[in-house]
């Protein structure tokens, strides 16, 4: 009996180097991963099936005490019988591929065994078929697939090995001898098996951990790369954004170049093909437009399915992936590669989850564009609404003087004209310089003050280095005619203080009265709202308000405060950065 056990280790030996082979193969690999396939279940049934056949033909000649390790039996006396791993095959590729490869492996491995002979040959043959079968229609609960312990696959060999022994000592005749038989090949058997099993599992296990590493890794380095490329598809389809984020994917992947297009053109490529492949041409592959056409993945294994017009080309391989934004396709994304071998199935899932990526990226630079579009519209329709009036009330004043002082009804006019070709200009533009705005606030002052001569004195407290500023346009002039309008009392003389300063990298804007002030009640609804009074709407502060959440996005950044009697305060706080400085 212990004799055996080593000869059947050396067997199992043979089977297990065979898997680890195998294991190595990519074609094998998939079909671990595609087992529910027809053509890998039909793999599976030829390869476990040879691996039985394999199992008959090594195993151990036995004629009663005897044990023969010749290497391979042909054919087993009457008399005899073989000491094999036939079952341990079987039962991996049951739990593997469920019951339909279980039976057709436990077929040729029973019906081969069943060719060879010996008086256990129909009991083989049966228990082998049997063994396909059950482990089989184990397979949905208990195959190797389903992240069970190794250890209960291992069960479920030696329980087949178990079935198979009490299988022998039902069939096989003479019974005396199917009981020595069994006694002396049962436990060495058993043993083995279970150990061959065991050292099996673990190899497709290693394969499954390896397939789930990889596509982890593939994962990680598709959104690393997006996240690197973010900033430029954020941008849209441009060259420049193009250009650097080709560049990014040429680093990042084994694409020996890298090629990005809109439906017209090339714009971007990095890479092998350059000379040919230059941004800014019209597209130089059919496959492009053909992608472009049908908005599908489309992969190329030689240079005459790429169809590049230029005859010394490099490029051998590819894949060409739509880029969509709102389910429409606006580009396409090419890894190039000069040998087709490199092409595989880790490049193509790479390739894929880029293409969903890019294209998620692409729709966020539509929506962003979109938003901003509606945005500005949005600004441009509120300062559309500044103080229409002022024109009329302007005209009257500058038509009285034409008869009492011309000179001064020209200046005024002339500054009536820089007041509205700055309002035009505001109303084009979402910020302009402190100093343009000034420019406008003077020139509305200017034909107040000849409006209502010493009624009210405005002070300008500017930091000169803060002119260059971007500040959204019609931001003081609003607030300094707000106060001239509504501050007024007969007590004392109105006094406006306007202050721009620097503090903490942002520019505060203030204007400040001694007037009439406004009441609580207002105040908590001024600003927020348009109202309706007998002192005015509110529209102006409400218009600025909005236009400075809309652009800054922050409430913080307009307050107003106010008393009863003393008088209202505006503050304005706006980022001050380098980009919002001219000059």
């Amino acid at each position: 009996m212990f004799e055996l056990i080593p000869l059947m280790l050396e067997r199992v030996g043979i089977l297990v180097i065979l898997a680890f082979l195998l294991s190595r193969m990519k074609s094998f690999r998939q079909i671990i991963q595609n087992e529910h396939s027809f053509n890998a279940k039909m793999i599976l049934i030829i390869i476990f099936g040879a691996f039985g056949i394999i199992s008959n033909y090594t195993g151990v000649h036995i004629y009663n005490e005897s044990v023969n390790s010749l290497s391979w039996h042909f054919s087993v006396a009457s008399d005899n019988a073989i000491a094999n791993t036939r079952i341990m095959g079987v039962a991996i590729g049951g739990l593997l591929g469920g019951p339909f490869v279980g039976f057709g492996v436990g077929l040729i491995a029973g019906l081969h065994r069943l060719s060879l002979g010996g008086f256990t040959a129909y009991a083989c043959a049966i228990s082998t078929v049997v063994a396909g079968i059950v482990t089989g229609m184990l397979r949905n609960q208990f195959g190797i697939q389903r992240n069970k312990s190794p250890w209960i696959v291992v069960s479920i060999g030696i329980i087949m090995e178990c079935v198979q022994m009490g299988i022998i000592l039902l069939i096989a005749k003479p019974f005396g001898s199917a009981l020595h038989l069994v006694e002396v090949i049962a436990l060495p058997m058993i043993l083995i098996n279970g150990f061959g099993t065991l050292i099996f599992i673990l190899i497709i296990h290693n394969i499954l951990q390896e397939e789930e590493k990889t596509r982890a890794l593939q994962t990680n380095k598709a959104l690393y790369i997006a996240q690197q490329t973010l900033p430029f598809f954020r941008q849209g389809l441009t060259p420049h954004s193009c250009s650097e984020a080709a560049s990014i994917i040429y680093k990042l992947t084994k694409a020996d170049a890298i090629s990005i297009t809109d439906h017209y053109r090339v714009l971007a490529h990095v890479g092998a093909g350059s000379d040919h492949h230059e941004p800014m041409h019209s597209l130089a592959t059919k496959l492009t437009k053909n992608v472009l056409e049908d908005g599908k993945i489309i992969t190329a294994t030689s240079k005459d399915e790429i169809q590049c017009s230029h005859s010394d080309c490099p490029l051998r391989a590819a894949i060409v992936l739509p880029l969509k934004a709102l389910n429409k396709t606006v580009g396409s994304l090419k890894l190039y590669y000069t040998d087709s071998n490199k092409l595989g199935t880790v490049e193509k899932e790479l390739a894929d989850g880029l293409s969903k990526l890019f294209s998620t990226q692409l729709e966020l630079a539509e929506a962003e564009f979109q938003r901003k579009l509606v945005k500005d519209a949005e600004i441009k329709a509120l300062q559309a609404q500044i103080h229409p009036h002022f024109l009329f009330n302007s005209l009257n004043t500058i038509s009285s003087l034409i008869r009492t002082d011309a000179d001064k009804a020209r200046k005024l006019l002339i500054h009536l004209s820089t007041f509205f070709r700055n309002n035009l200009q505001g109303a084009r533009e979402t910020l302009v310089t402190l100093e343009k705005e000034l420019e406008h606030v003077e020139a509305y002052l200017t034909i107040e003050q000849t409006r209502f001569p010493n009624k009210f004195a405005v002070e300008f407290q500017i930091e000169p280095h803060l002119k260059l500023a971007q500040i959204p346009p019609f931001t003081l002039q609003p607030l300094i005619e707000n106060a001239i309008r509504h501050a007024f009392t007969r007590e004392k003389k109105l006094t406006v203080i306007v202050q721009a300063y620097e503090y903490s990298n942002e520019i505060f804007l203030i204007t400040e009265d001694n007037g009439r002030g406004i009441t609580p009640q207002l105040l908590t609804t001024i600003g927020n709202e348009t109202i309706q009074s007998k002192e005015g709407t509110g529209t102006a502060l409400w218009n600025i308000k909005k236009r400075i959440d809309e652009i800054y996005g922050e409430k913080e950044h307009f307050q107003i405060q106010s008393e009863l009697g003393k008088g209202t305060k505006v503050s304005i706080k706006i980022p001050l950065s380098k980009a919002g400085m001219e000059g």
